[in-house]
Order: structure tokens, then sequence, then C-alpha cells
């Protein structure tokens, strides 16, 4: 019997342990997928990282290395219209940088972006049929969603608001991902553009718990058994991870990025859109200070951070992470350098020692008759 006091993702997606090791493009490895879902919990594949003949091959390459529960997580943005003006204010803006770092400000940018989750990408996970397929950014056309949930797959997406998460269930997902304010990465907003009033974890879980009846999965600022703990107090049936996961060395990540985890503090992450478009929550550097955090000027998402590749390539062969997105949530602190495998069976240990702690101080030979 699970020593876990909600078992319901467990049984949702054939896991053993509740944790789920987030989806984190450009970062996340086959090596880090398998790892965990060996481990019991749940690796999960950021699929908006590759053409659908890359997919293919990384599935391959999973499949025969582990027959357990996957995540294949997709983004369900709209790309947008073209937009050439905008498009000449960013390079405008970023021509000093261009200068100074002895580039040509008008020479031809790599087409930054991720694709949206389509016709090709389903096709693919109706052969693989992986166990769950994520979404981030709401859900793409409900006859795709359909395609999916045809496979068999269980089907989950991430909300920063109770609203978010009413619109998912409303839309027949079989867990919500409530993301804190806390998280690293993309922000999984959808309904709204106001990163003002985007919410913590502790405040979110609690209050999503009480509006849906499917599972919810907490994200944001989880960095260790403690705060698996915490969560599952709030509500949630699992906790989902991932600054934790970028230390270990299965993590795709430069030098820089590592040396910035290895530096973050409580305290010097932002969201900021000067990458990608979107916001995201990084360990503050050079262009974020400058530029944004959060600029009117970025291009929509996906297509900032084009202009933004020949300084960050320049920038990084120089040892340097200016121009170089160091996703971080503000928990990095609290991470510990273990392989994954390792991480995820200590973080489960970490959260049940915690929880039978609590449970000991609160039962029965500890209360004391205060009537």
């Amino acid at each position: 019997m699970s020593q876990w006091p909600d078992n319901r993702i467990l049984d949702l997606f054939g896991i053993d342990i509740p944790i789920i090791q987030a989806p984190m493009a450009g970062a996340t490895t086959p090596e880090m997928v398998v790892a965990v879902s060996e481990a019991g919990g749940l690796g999960s594949l950021p699929s908006a990282q590759y053409n659908a003949e890359q997919l293919r091959a990384t599935l391959d390459t999973i499949r025969a290395a582990t027959k357990k529960p996957i995540n294949v997580n997709f983004f369900a943005h709209t790309m947008p219209e073209d937009d050439p003006a905008g498009q000449m204010a960013w390079r405008s803006r970023l021509a000093p940088y261009y200068v100074e770092a002895g580039l040509d400000p008008a020479a031809p940018v790599p087409a930054g972006g991720r694709s949206p989750f389509d016709t090709a990408f389903c096709e693919i996970v109706e052969v693989y049929r992986p166990e769950v397929v994520s979404f981030h950014f709401g859900l793409p056309d409900a006859e795709l969603v359909q395609r999916v949930r045809a496979t068999g797959a269980k089907i989950i997406s991430s909300a920063t608001t109770v609203a978010e998460a009413r619109w998912l269930a409303e839309r027949g997902v079989d867990a919500v991902i409530a993301m804190g304010f806390e998280a690293g990465g993309h922000r999984g907003n959808f309904l709204t553009q106001d990163m003002a009033t985007q919410v913590g974890t502790m405040a979110l879980v609690p209050q999503i718990v009480d509006a849906v009846t499917v599972p919810v999965i907490a994200a944001g600022g989880i960095a260790d058994g403690r705060g698996i703990a915490a969560v599952f107090a709030l509500g949630a049936a699992a906790a989902q991870i991932g600054t934790s996961y970028l230390f270990t060395p299965e993590a795709k990540i430069p030098p820089v990025h590592r040396a910035a985890l290895e530096h973050a503090a409580d305290d010097n992450t932002a969201l900021t859109n000067v990458f990608t478009g979107r916001p995201a929550r990084g360990v503050m550097n050079r262009i974020m200070r400058e530029v944004g955090p959060l600029s009117h000027l970025a291009p929509a998402f996906p297509t900032a951070g084009g202009a933004l590749a020949p300084l960050r390539a320049k920038a990084e062969a120089a040892d340097s992470g200016d121009f170089t997105n160091l996703w971080s949530g503000q928990a990095a602190k609290l991470a510990r350098s273990l392989r994954s495998a390792e991480l995820t069976t200590v973080l489960a240990n970490d959260a049940l020692a915690h929880m039978k702690r609590l449970a000991g101080m609160i039962g029965p030979s500890k209360t004391k008759n205060t009537i």
C-alpha cells in the first residue's frame, strides 16, 4: 500500500512516486526522462524543442531504455502574425550590443521560436502512445485534444490562476498543474497576461484544489522534501519539480547557466520576456537589467529569441551569461547536485520523512487537551 496521503496521481499515471520532473525545453535530455521514470516518478520530455523527425528519434531512444510511464509535453500557443516593424524596433534596441560585440547589427539572424502542437505532433502521439501528454499555455484545438485522448493518454496542463484551472477542468483534463509565481522558466498563463497579479504556490494550490474535482499537481518553489510535504498538506496530489533537476548531470545546459544556478538566491531571479517574448523566470543578467526584465519592445512569443542568438553565442564563448536565458525558480538555493534517479528517490524519501514527523507532532499522543 502506498505511503502517500493521496494516491490519485499515482493511480492515474501508473507511477510509484508522486513527483513529476518538469519538461524544461533546452535542458531536459532523454537520459533525464528515463532516469526519473525508472526511479518511479514521471519523466517529462519537452517536445517543443524538436521537429517531428527529431521527436521520433528521441522517443525511440526513451522507449528503448524504459517501459515506465512518461510524459510528452507540448506548447499550445498560437503563432503570431508577421510584424516587420516590431522586429525592426527590437533589432534597433539590440543594435548597440551587436556593435559592442563586433557583430553586424544588420546581419540576418536565425528564426527564433518553438512550434505549437499540431497535426504532425499529434500523429507522433498516436504512434508512440505516451502515458501522459501535457500542455503549456492552455490546450490546443479541441479536435487535436480528442485525438490525444483517444490514444489513452492522460492529459494535463498548467494553470496560473483559479480561472485557468476551471477552464482546463471544463475541457476535460485529467489533472491540473497549479503553477505558482515562484516557478522557473515560462509562465503557463493563457487567460491573462498580467504578471502583476500572478499568484504564489502557497495561495494558488489550495484555491485550485477547492475549485476543481480533478487531482492537482503543485509547481513552483518546490526543491526539497519540505516543499513536497507542504503542497500535499495544501491538497496537492503530486509535485512538479524543475530547477532541482537542472543541477543534475543529465541536464543539458551551458556552463554559464550552471554557474548562475550555483549562485542563485531567493531574490536574484525575475520574470522576463526579453528572451522569447513570453514571461519566464530566470536569474538576473545584463540583458534583463538593461532591456527588461519585461520590455514592450520584445516581439511576440516565440520570435524574440532569434535576434539574441548571435549575442548569446558570442558571450558564452567568452564565459559570459549576459545574453543567456538562465532559467531558475526562486528555490534554487535548496537544490542538491545529484543524479536524476537519486534526486527523485531522495526527494520522495525526504518528503515522506517530513510528513511522518508532522503526523507524529499532531497525533493523539502529542496533542494536549486544551479544554
